[in-house]
């Protein structure tokens, strides 16, 4: 009984293999066109550019590929399914190259559209802000002429309040005998007043230099005039020199008689010619 069992099991094996071998040779292999073409359509596949703009002719392509993976054992039949699979791979990617590029092209004319309104905004950009430079130069401008117009208005009431007068060496403020006691150079009590309006005037205008002039009626001898108008011409730039006034825009010089402004044979004019001229000099103007 166990030597038919074992031959019986032989047998079985022996059939076994023999159905497997038949199936072996029975199943056709894949021709190499039919290799080519799937790996032709899986490059397509795997180019993320080109997947994705053409899928309905690369599904087609795959039905194709597919179709001609059967390899029918008619080999005119089975080059024939390879030619279409492969034709139809071609289609594809020439779609997808196509709406690439017109892809790349509508990008490219979005950029360029973006890139002229971008010119044009900064056109815009560059014309406001030149607008608003030019609005603010013209309102500098005007606060300029506003402050000219303001200081000429103060410099005009000082002036005034000196009661000097214009000449061609400048501003000349005259003091009289008011500020000395007869023969005297002392400075009076109340001469600070009068000298106080001159000192806050210099101190405003620092760019201005001042000669101080001292002058005499012809009373005495021209000797002791002159030197009587020295003297008076120091107690002035003495006292201004105090106010803070710097020396190096300060000289004095005595004229004793030579230069009267009345005559000398009346005290009124007389009185005239006693006096000390204060000539505060233009300012430079650059060339």
């Amino acid at each position: 009984m166990n030597t038919i069992n074992k031959t019986t099991q032989k047998f079985a094996m022996l059939a076994l293999s023999a159905f497997l071998l038949s199936a072996c040779s029975s199943t056709p292999k894949t021709p190499s066109e039919v290799t080519e073409v799937r790996n032709k359509l899986m490059r397509l596949q795997a180019d993320p550019q080109l997947a994705s703009r053409a899928p309905v002719a690369i599904k087609d392509a795959e039905a194709a590929v597919r179709e001609a993976e059967t390899v029918p054992k008619d080999k005119t039949l089975a080059h024939h399914l390879v030619w279409v699979a492969d034709h139809k791979i071609d289609i594809a990617a020439a779609r997808a190259q196509t709406r690439l590029l017109e892809d790349e092209r509508k990008g490219l004319s979005e950029a360029r559209e973006t890139a002229r309104l971008d010119s044009r905004t900064l056109e815009a950009d560059i014309a406001r802000g030149d607008a608003n430079a030019a609005r603010d130069e013209a309102d500098r401008a005007k606060l300029d002429a506003d402050l000219a117009r303001q200081q000429a208005d103060d410099l005009a009431r000082q002036i005034a309040e000196l009661n000097a007068k214009a000449t061609d060496r400048g501003l000349v403020v005259t003091l009289g005998d008011l500020l000395f006691e007869t023969g005297k150079s002392e400075l009076k009590g109340g001469a600070a007043s009068n000298l106080s309006k001159l000192s806050a005037f210099l101190n405003k205008y620092p760019d201005r230099t001042i000669v101080i002039e001292g002058h005499t009626d012809s009373v005495g001898s021209e000797d002791s005039n002159m030197s009587l108008s020295q003297r008076r011409a120091n107690s002035v730039q003495q006292f201004l020199l105090a106010q803070g006034i710097a020396a190096n825009r300060l000289s004095a010089s005595g004229k004793g008689e030579n230069f009267p402004v009345a005559s000398n044979d009346t005290n009124s004019g007389r009185q005239m010619n006693r006096r000390v001229e204060v000539i505060i000099a233009n300012p430079l103007t650059a060339n």
